[in-house]
């Protein structure tokens, strides 16, 4: 069972992986949005963390990454760098469910070693589902209030873009694998403690043992001592 949980964790965690490559190079982030004078469906605009797209009419869709990162919003920057990091530690985090998985070789098959390295993977795992949640809620946020926003210009309000969407399947992929990676921990560990624990009885229960044989022996040997004066 726990080694179907570890390979349902690997498989999770390349899916999370793909899937925030995915959102973090996607130019729809935040689209046009359709309403009042806008209402020109042959017009189109995606904008993404790197990059702009454009379409018009039966123009093929042009794209051209920013000049700077300050032209950018603080959201689009900030979510820039989150999902960056995301990509960092959703690497590192399979990189650690590998060698903590019980058919690898890492760790000098240690069990407790593997045992830690999972606890570290979960948590690495948790972090990466935050640190994507975190930039897409917030662009999100931040279009869905500049929508219904009657101070913002119809022509620069926006919608919610695809790969907001995909950011939080994403981010709910990583956050249950990083709960298979820490429900295995625990069971793990609490397999080790039992085995540790009937050790230790064992072992107490062998020295109480010895103590009866050799408090049964003591009077023997001293009557036979006294016979034998």
């Amino acid at each position: 069972m726990r080694a179907k949980l570890e390979v349902l964790a690997l498989v999770l965690g390349f899916i999370g992986l793909v899937g925030t490559i995915a959102v973090t190079a996607m130019p729809m982030w935040r689209v046009s949005a359709f309403i009042g004078a806008n209402l020109i469906v042959m017009e189109e605009l995606w904008e993404g963390l790197w990059m702009d797209c454009y379409r018009q009419a039966n123009i093929r869709m042009q794209c051209k990454v920013y000049d700077s990162v300050l032209i950018l919003p603080l959201e689009l920057q900030a979510a820039r760098g989150l999902m960056c990091v995301s990509i960092v530690l959703v690497v590192i985090s399979l990189s650690f469910t590998g060698c903590g998985t019980k058919k690898s070789n890492c760790c000098d098959d240690s069990r407790k070693g593997k045992n830690i390295t999972l606890a570290l993977a979960g948590g690495f795992y948790l972090l990466s589902s935050l640190t994507t949640l975190i930039p897409v809620s917030w662009v999100g946020h931040t279009v869905i209030s500049n929508f219904y926003n009657p101070t913002v210009l119809e022509s620069q309000k926006r919608e919610l873009g695809k790969a907001l969407f995909i950011g939080w399947a994403t981010s709910g992929i990583l956050l249950i694998t990083a709960v298979i990676l820490l429900f295995s921990y625990s069971k793990r560990s609490s397999k080790e403690e039992e085995s540790y624990t009937d050790a230790h009885f064992m072992a107490a229960r062998d020295v109480q043992k010895e103590d009866i044989v050799y408090l049964g022996r003591t009077p023997s040997s001293f009557h036979k001592h006294q016979e034998y004066v």
